[in-house]
């Protein structure tokens, strides 16, 4: 009985919470709510080693999985707001020079959320979302690498938003990537032009970002979707990624609309 109460009790609080949030995205799409926002969720060791997750270093994980609990909720959010596309930096090209315990690790828990990630209760079921994988997938372990495309293939039909994961990527393999696939398409001699290049992008018929977040305060885009941002919002907030919140994501879509006039001006 205690139990049944307590589930009512959190279903209740749940549904006003979601009444809350519903209100407060009213508000915000007054003005322009932004179509795509990529985030490097910087700072989930430093998050574990602040709260003392890992002492003795032996689940070097653990702040990670901190990390992809405030990346289910950030998909929420932007997903209630209207967003069409996020974008998540998850695991760079030169993260594999980490240690190799670190990086099996790594390697383990990827496989374990994007099968979370297919379950009925999750987010992308939810709102019947599409997940891509960006990057060189041929770099990740087998079972990683065949459960970002069983998800692929589980999710290419649906028709709400979409959420990419950049792994294994890096932005100058990424254009690499690109020129050599133009070069491919073309015959000998044949110019190769800016828009051979955007088609054999990863990221290829997805909108550039309005914004870019990178949690932490760094200021750095650590060859983050370069070619894609010329013209894209830089914000660099100070809580790490599992501190991030809903204040703080609204707080960097309110950012944005008090620049978009000027960013419009500028891209002509």
């Amino acid at each position: 009985m205690e139990k049944n109460g307590k589930s009512l009790i959190s279903k209740a609080i749940g549904h006003v919470s979601f009444l809350m949030r519903k209100c407060l995205f009213c508000i915000l799409s007054v003005g322009p709510v932004p179509a795509h926002i990529a985030f490097i969720m910087d700072g989930n060791r430093r998050y574990a080693k602040r709260n003392a997750l890992h002492q003795d270093g032996t689940n070097p994980g653990s702040g990670h999985r901190v990390g992809f609990k405030s990346l289910i909720s950030t998909l929420q959010y932007c997903y209630e707001m209207g967003v069409k596309y996020v974008t998540v930096y998850a695991f760079s090209i030169d993260n594999f020079k980490r240690d190799p315990q670190e990086v099996q690790s790594l390697m383990d828990l990827m496989k374990e959320k994007i099968d979370e990630l297919l379950t009925e209760e999750s987010v992308l079921k939810k709102f019947d979302a599409r997940i891509n994988f960006w990057g060189d997938l041929e770099l990740l372990t087998e079972p990683v690498r065949l459960a970002a495309k069983k998800a692929m293939d589980m999710t290419v039909h649906n028709k709400g938003p979409v959420l990419s994961v950049c792994v294994a990527y890096t932005s100058t393999n990424e254009i690499t990537h690109a020129i050599e696939a133009s070069v491919r398409e073309k015959q000998e001699h044949c110019p190769i032009n800016v828009s051979d290049l955007d088609r054999n992008m990863y990221t290829a018929g997805c909108l550039e970002p309005d914004i870019i977040i990178r949690t932490s305060g760094e200021t750095r885009l650590s060859n983050f979707l370069l070619w894609q941002s010329d013209f894209t919002h830089l914000q660099n907030p100070n809580p790490l990624w599992p501190e991030f919140s809903l204040r703080h994501l609204v707080w960097a879509v309110l950012e944005y609309q008090k620049v978009l006039g000027y960013l419009r001006k500028r891209k002509g």
